[in-house]
């Protein structure tokens, strides 16, 4: 629409490896995390993997002034290790465990203590309504017999079936995560069969980072090399996944990875690869089908009124000789007349009951706001 600011939203996708006590120079990489947001500038990042809330906190204060809404997801024994920050107002929020994560006796792989999640935030940027996904699910830990297979493929088809019930009144829907999976793994395709989700790597129109996306890759130093072994240059498990609803139109201008050492140090910011893609192109085709209308309408009723005209003159006896009697022409401008009050009764009714609905609908988000802020009473 006119005046409407073009969508342009920078995303940061990541997962942290910040298991406490277990991961590599966790501390000094949750800090270079947070340093490298904060001079990035991002407008939306996703974390998986922040196993500890002391880590978060942490990144909470270091990037207030850069991502003032942020949201940490609780879930299991030790919590899902999702959490959101954002530039813009978090308007609601929602959590959903799987339903299968592994096995209580599996202790050395640990994903069922974890509480595998998908988190839901949602927002409103630049006037669109974003329903914001961020997920980390089950580990595969051995390809070629891999137990918990099954289980990957319950919460992929979980996933797909919370967005699809989770999104009808978003106009954009966005997918971030650690899935687990190949592209051409069954649930990958089952998830972006089942919701529609574009691949930001597939549909980018310029790609920087590790051949083939790679967000797993044997160059970084705390990747286990012996599972990369049959995959000499790594493996895309992490994802940004969007789509666009009704008539919102989305695309990704830009995806780019991490390529092993964060930039300026020696250290990578995890054993994953970041994945940073750039979404624009947010006007509605609403209103390009309103501004086609218009000019649609204008041209019709220029017409009727050039319609009207000749007839009018022919009444006054400016026509010469014409071949239909002037009854006929005064009834044809009468017609001409008619439709030409009635399209313009129809457009002052119909742009009246626009600028209410959208009126109405920024008083429900206010109210929405204010309930969200309110302290709980009792």
């Amino acid at each position: 629409m006119e005046g409407e600011p073009t969508l342009r939203l920078r995303i940061f996708n990541l997962n942290c490896w910040a298991i406490r006590y277990l991961s590599k120079r966790r501390q000094q990489r949750v800090r270079l995390i947070g340093d490298t947001l904060r001079q990035e500038g991002f407008d939306l990042v996703l974390l998986q993997e922040v196993w500890s809330e002391q880590d978060y906190s942490e990144l909470k204060a270091k990037l207030a002034g850069s991502y003032p809404f942020s949201h940490y997801f609780r879930s299991g024994v030790i919590g899902s290790g999702l959490c959101v920050f954002s530039r813009f107002p978090i308007l609601d929020t929602l959590l959903y465990q799987y339903s299968l994560n592994g096995y209580p006796y599996m202790l050395q792989h640990g994903d069922w203590f974890c509480g595998k999640s998908v988190g839901l935030v949602v927002m409103k940027i630049s006037g669109i309504i974003f329903n914001v996904y961020v997920t980390h699910l089950h580990a595969e830990y051995c390809r070629d017999k891999d137990a918990y297979l099954p289980h990957r493929l319950v919460q992929a088809w979980e996933l797909a079936q919370f967005i699809r019930h989770t999104s009808k009144a978003a106009d954009v829907v966005l997918l971030g995560g650690d899935l687990n999976m190949h592209p051409e793994d069954v649930g990958i395709r089952l998830l972006r069969g089942w919701t529609g989700l574009q691949d930001a790597f597939a549909e980018a129109m310029r790609f920087e980072g590790c051949k083939n996306g790679c967000t797993l890759v044997p160059d970084n130093c705390f990747t286990d090399k012996s599972e990369l072994l049959p995959f000499p240059l790594g493996i895309r498990i992490d994802y940004i996944l969007y789509k666009a609803i009704s008539s919102f139109t989305v695309k990704c201008e830009e995806l780019k990875t991490t390529t092993g050492r964060a930039p300026g140090t020696d250290i990578p910011f995890s054993d994953h690869e970041a994945v940073m893609a750039t979404l624009g192109d947010g006007e509605k085709d609403m209103g390009r089908q309103r501004y086609s209308s218009g000019r649609m309408a204008v041209l019709a009723l220029l017409l009727l009124l050039l319609q009207a005209a000749a007839a009018l003159a022919t009444l006054a006896g400016l026509g010469a000789e014409q071949p239909f009697p002037k009854l006929s022409f005064c009834l044809l401008a009468f017609l001409a007349l008619g439709v030409l009050v009635l399209a313009t009764g129809l457009h002052l009714f119909h742009t009246m009951e626009v600028k209410m609905l959208h009126g109405t609908e920024d008083q429900m988000w206010m109210m929405l706001r204010a309930l969200q802020e309110r302290p709980s009473e009792g």
